[in-house]
C-alpha cells in the first residue's frame, strides 16, 4: 500500500525523521492476542466468520451459505455441517503519551535525534509515539491517541485512515508537558472509554503511586486489551549522580522547591526508585503484558528495534 499521509511542515521532520522512517520499513507488530475489528486485515479476531484459518464445524441451519457445506463430513455422517473459520481483522491501538510535568525533564545524559540537541522525556515519548502511529497505519490498523497529565487532555478516537497520522502528528506538536500526575485515575477513566479489546500503549514515567498505577493496568486486561507500557526514565533519575548542596526544582507544582544535599537522600531515593520499578515489572508479568523499560540515554530507533526483538523473540 501506499505510505499514510503525512505532514510536509518541520513537525512531520522532526517527529518521523529518515533513520525512524527507514526502520520501521523493516518492523512489524502483530497482536499476540485476539482483536476485534471491522476489515479484513491480518490480526486474529474472536469472531469466527468464513476467511482463511479453519476453527471448527458446526450443523447446518437454514439460512447458512451452501458453499461452506463440508461434503466430506457429509458422505461419512450423512449430515450436514457448515465450516467454519478464524477471520482475520484490523487491530484498533491506542496510544497513551503522558503530559505531565515531570515529562519537560531533559537529563544531560538524553539522546539526541533530528533537530534536536538532547531530548527530554516528553519529546522522546513524542518521537514513539509518532514512529508507532505510523508503523501501525502502514500495517492498516486503526491508531488512537490519548495524552493525559492529571486527566485526559485530548482523545483521538482511533481510525485506519491515513490522514490519522498528521492528525496525531500534529496533536502531538501542539501538546507540551504541564500539570500534576494522575496515572492511576486517568487510567481507569480511559480504560471505560476505549471501545472493545484492542492493543493499548502507555508511554510514562508513571511517576504515581505503584499500587494504585497497578490496579489501573489490571482494568485495561479486565476490558481484554492487550497491554505495552513503554517506561520512561531519564538516566539521572535512575542513578542520581548529583554531588552538589543545591535547589531541585519540582516539575509539576509552580514555585516548590527543595534544598538538599544529594548525598544524604541517594541511596533512600535510588531505593525507592528500584522497588517502584520492579513492582511495575512484576505486575506487568502476572498480566502477560509487555514491559520495555526505556533509558532516554538510549536513541529512539534503538530503543523501538530492541523492543521488537525482544517481541519476535516472545512470539
Amino acid at each position: 500500500m501506499a505510505d499514510p499521509q503525512t505532514s510536509p511542515s518541520s513537525s512531520f521532520s522532526e517527529l518521523l525523521p529518515p533513520e525512524v522512517i527507514n526502520m520501521i520499513g523493516r518492523l512489524e507488530f502483530m497482536a499476540r492476542s485476539t482483536k476485534e475489528g471491522s476489515i479484513s486485515g491480518r490480526h486474529t479476531s474472536p469472531h469466527k466468520g468464513f476467511s482463511v484459518e479453519f476453527a471448527e464445524h458446526r450443523q447446518y441451519v437454514a439460512g447458512d451459505d451452501l458453499r461452506n457445506l463440508d461434503w466430506r463430513v457429509y458422505g461419512k455422517s450423512d449430515r450436514y455441517y457448515i465450516k467454519q473459520y478464524i477471520e482475520e481483522t484490523n487491530m484498533r491501538a491506542t496510544i497513551l503519551i503522558d503530559a505531565s510535568g515531570s515529562m519537560a525533564y531533559t537529563g544531560d545524559e538524553a539522546s539526541a535525534l533530528g533537530q534536536h540537541e538532547r531530548l527530554s522525556k516528553f519529546e522522546y515519548a513524542r518521537h514513539l509515539s509518532a514512529a508507532l502511529t505510523y508503523l501501525l497505519i502502514r500495517q492498516q490498523d486503526a491508531v488512537g491517541l490519548v495524552t493525559f497529565a492529571d486527566g485526559i487532555k485530548k482523545y483521538l478516537r482511533p481510525t485506519a485512515k491515513p490522514s490519522q497520522v498528521r492528525k496525531i502528528l500534529e496533536e502531538l506538536s501542539a501538546t507540551s508537558p504541564t500539570e500534576d500526575t494522575r496515572c492511576a485515575e486517568t487510567f481507569h477513566e480511559i480504560a471505560e472509554r476505549i471501545p472493545s479489546r484492542g492493543l493499548v500503549i502507555i508511554i510514562s514515567d508513571l511517576f504515581d503511586d505503584a499500587e494504585a498505577i497497578k490496579k489501573a493496568l489490571h482494568h485495561f486486561r479486565y476490558k481484554n486489551h492487550e497491554l505495552v507500557l513503554f517506561h520512561l526514565m531519564a538516566e539521572e533519575e535512575l542513578t542520581f549522580p548529583f554531588k552538589k548542596f543545591d535547589d531541585f526544582r519540582c516539575l509539576e507544582v509552580d514555585n516548590r522547591r527543595l534544598n538538599i544535599d544529594p548525598a544524604t537522600i541517594r541511596a533512600s531515593y535510588l531505593e525507592r526508585v528500584r522497588a517502584h520499578l520492579k513492582s511495575i515489572e512484576l505486575a506487568c508479568g502476572q498480566m502477560e503484558a509487555d514491559y520495555v523499560p526505556v533509558n532516554t540515554k538510549t536513541s529512539v530507533p534503538e530503543a523501538l528495534f530492541s523492543y521488537f526483538s525482544a517481541r519476535r523473540g516472545k512470539g
